[in-house]
Order: structure tokens, then sequence, then C-alpha cells
């Protein structure tokens, strides 16, 4: 399945909010850089949460036959970079995304944050 790059970035955005990320924000890569056309960035509280955000994202686009072509940090667990070609997923764990503040350090690219789910809490 073919999807469009901002497809692709809500699609992921929607799964991470799913399993419990937070403060997901897509990074509109067009123009800025040549290595993708979205970054999606999502926080969570503990290493356990971002390899299951990280599962539940690779499985979920494999289902669609959309692969991850290049993963890291996986097996620490503190931040996972997942790469779908359109799209480069950064999950961090919380303290970690607040020191490498990657929003900073690509600012002159257009964000918007992921409104998903709202399950009251």
């Amino acid at each position: 399945m073919t999807m469009q790059p901002k497809e692709l970035a809500e699609k992921i955005a929607t799964i991470a909010d799913d399993k419990k990320g937070k403060d997901i924000l897509l990074l509109n890569m067009e123009g800025i850089s040549y290595m993708t056309d979205y970054f999606v960035i999502a926080s969570a509280s503990n290493t356990t949460l971002v390899r299951a955000i990280a599962d539940a994202i690779e499985d979920k686009l494999a289902e669609q036959e959309v692969f991850c072509s290049h993963k890291e940090g996986y097996n620490e667990g503190r931040w996972v970079l997942m790469d779908f070609g359109d799209a480069v997923v950064h999950i961090f764990l919380e303290e970690e995304r607040d020191f490498y503040n990657l929003e900073q350090l690509w600012a002159d690219a257009p964000s918007e944050a992921f409104e998903g789910t709202d399950d009251g809490q």
C-alpha cells in the first residue's frame, strides 16, 4: 500500500497515540532535509513504553506493507529512531527529548501538534 508522506506521518502519530505516546509532534521536513519528508516525535514515560510504541508502529505499518528500513536505540529504549523513508520516527523518554530538543534543532520546519484521542486523562 502506498501512502502519501503526510498520511504516513499521521498514521504513525495515531498508532503512537493509541499506545499512550505523549506530546506527539509532526515536523514537515520537505525542502529542509533531503533525508525524509516528515519527522514524527513522541515521548514516553519509561523504556518499556518507548519500546511498546516502536513495536506497535512497526507491526501496524507492516500489516499495510510499509516497512522500517532502519531502527536504532531499541535495546536501550531511551530514544528509538525508526526510518520509514517518507517519515522518520523519534520516540523518546521524556528527559531524553528535553535534552536533545529536536524541535529546536529543526526550528525551521513547520510543526503540527498531533491532536489525538482524548481519553479524559
